[in-house]
């Protein structure tokens, strides 16, 4: 027999690669499941991805992708997996090794992954192990089958080199068998020479056989849908449980103020004062959302303390609670960016916190650790000084979002989320700067990133294309624990004209303003700045986010007919 390798058989037995992988990326996702979903293949390679992504590219997948960037990133590390298992599948009839070593080579990089992540046990490395073995075994059986299906006979013995009993020609040697005897029973030389001569009823693949293959490829695609679809079940399950459903929260003992009248102008397009929590920005690292059930969660206050404190979510609970309006920001956000927005947020004082454990002197930073190892260096001063930093376990009157932190994140008004905001905090070591790097420090963003005064115009949009008369200008600006003083507006490089401001909680929060322009035909550039509260008003120059934060006007082309 010799192996045919028409183009439908290389279709299958590329088919038979992507099984393979399916069935390997199911079985890790039960057993990870059944362990903890972020030492699952696809999360621990994407998290160590993130880790040594370099800062341009990070702010590049920010730029293109913004919160899609993690779905992103799963589906290119999908879309990698399925071309090398193709690649797997179509070399296995022939190079079976090879094959094999492609599907256990990805599983044990998975596996070097999930182990190295932080606070990873040796347990986390056993989805990608398992994955490995599955991708393995199942190739070689779907191998077997397809060899069955597209192997056609050898042709009357005869001697190797001899001339056929037809016509005279001489045949070729055979070649060194390179499937297993069992195979060979049936293969014969189980090479790959492609018959070139008219096909002949002895060289037709045989219908059992294929039957065979389509039911061994049908039985591992549903092995590995129902192993898949049972992990995202108990995933899902133990999501629900986490997600802290059902929990009702106290009522604050120091209640946040009404927000001041005409806080919000309510200017179509204009982003509201008070962000709705399901359109509130979120940027962090992890590429599935760490879910801890309140009941297991605790907090330990450490380092350099001369009391270590531990609290239970019922001890954080039973503390006075404050509300408090802060909006927040990121750092990497560009210039005119969404990645800002305002809540109200119930939490526990934090400063109480650090004097209840007792901070020694020289520790000038809050080594602060979440739940899936994310490491953030806070100062120490900017909490004690008097500024209103919670321990937040609620946002805009119910309890924080698992996408936002639940059971509890930071909030330390005026400083950028990758230096005050850690969600899912578990951890708050008192250290300092000089003997403990941060997440990001490590990465070249500033050690202490206070956020710079900044604006955006809303209204209206970029590239709009608007009817002459008299229109509205509108955006927001922010200087937290500075507060906004001034905006100003000119229009196509022209004189500034002072906008409206509404008014503002705190100097902690966002403010909305406005100006009225009367609108002539043609193309016009319309730029804004911001004025602090310390008289600081924002620089006309662009700079990018790294490694401190962004800066420079943000302005809009529209065109008026």
């Amino acid at each position: 027999m010799s192996i045919t390798r028409p183009t439908s058989a290389t279709i299958v037995a590329a088919a038979c690669g992507l099984l393979a992988g399916a069935a390997s990326l199911g079985s890790a996702e039960l057993a990870a499941a059944l362990w903890r979903p972020q030492s699952g293949p696809l999360p621990a390679v994407g998290s160590a991805f993130i880790d040594l992504t370099p800062g341009w590219l990070k702010d590049f997948a920010i730029r293109t992708f913004g919160e899609n960037d993690k779905p992103v990133l799963l589906l290119g590390l999908m879309a990698a997996v399925a071309a090398l298992a193709a690649v797997a599948g179509i070399s296995a009839p022939r190079h079976p090794r090879p094959a094999v070593a492609t599907l256990v080579g990805l599983g044990v990089v998975a596996a070097l992954a999930a182990r190295g992540r932080p606070g990873a046990g040796a347990l986390d490395a056993a989805p990608s192990l398992l994955a490995a073995a599955v991708g393995a075994l199942t190739l070689l059986l779907l191998r077997r089958a397809w060899l069955r299906a597209f192997t056609a006979p050898r042709p009357a013995h005869r001697p190797a080199g001899g001339p056929t009993p037809a016509t005279g020609a001489r045949t070729q040697p055979a070649l060194p068998p390179e499937t297993d005897r069992a195979e060979t029973d049936r293969a014969g030389t189980g090479t790959d020479r492609v018959e070139t001569g008219p096909a002949t009823q002895a060289q037709t693949p045989r219908a059992a056989d294929r039957r065979t293959l389509l039911l061994t490829g049908a039985a591992t695609l549903g092995l590995a849908t129902f192993s898949g679809g049972a992990g995202r079940v108990i995933t899902g399950a133990r999501d629900s449980a986490a997600g802290g459903a059902g929990l009702v929260l106290p009522r604050p003992a120091d209640p946040a103020a009404p927000l001041p009248s005409g806080s919000d102008l309510r200017i179509a397009g204009l982003s509201p004062y008070t962000t709705p929590t399901a359109d509130f920005y979120r940027v962090d690292t992890a590429l599935i959302i760490p879910r801890v059930p309140h009941r297991d969660w605790r907090l330990r206050i450490h380092g350099l303390v001369d009391r270590p404190v531990e609290l239970t979510f019922d001890d954080l609970l039973a503390r006075p609670l404050a509300e408090r309006d802060i909006t927040l920001t990121c750092v990497s956000n560009e210039v005119g960016g969404p990645y800002a927005g305002h809540a109200r947020w119930l939490g526990v004082d934090l400063a109480a916190l650090l004097r209840q454990a007792g901070v020694r002197s020289g520790a000038d930073q809050i080594l602060s650790r979440s739940a899936d190892g994310w490491t953030c260096a806070t100062p120490v001063e900017t909490v004690l000084d008097g500024r209103d930093a919670l321990l937040a376990v609620g946002m805009n009157g119910q309890v924080l979002p698992p996408v936002h932190g639940f059971p509890a994140r930071m909030i330390v008004p005026g400083l950028y989320g990758y230096v005050s905001a850690t969600k899912w905090v578990t951890d708050l070591k008192l250290t300092r700067f000089a003997d403990e790097p941060a997440y990001w420090t490590v990465r070249g963003w500033a050690e202490r990133a206070p956020i710079k005064t900044a604006s955006r115009i809303d209204v209206p949009k970029a590239f709009a294309r608007l009817p002459a008369g008299r229109l509205t200008v509108a955006g927001v600006a922010w200087a937290q624990h500075r507060g906004v003083d001034a905006v100003e507006v000119r229009i196509d490089g022209g004189p500034w004209h002072q906008a409206r401001l509404a008014p503002s909680a705190n100097a902690d929060t966002w403010r909305q303003w406005h100006l009225d322009w009367q609108v002539a035909p043609g193309e016009h550039r319309l730029e804004v700045r911001a004025t602090d509260a310390t008289g600081h008003t924002q620089p006309s120059q662009r700079v990018t986010p790294f490694p401190d934060g962004a800066t420079g006007w943000h302005s809009v082309v529209v065109t008026v007919r």
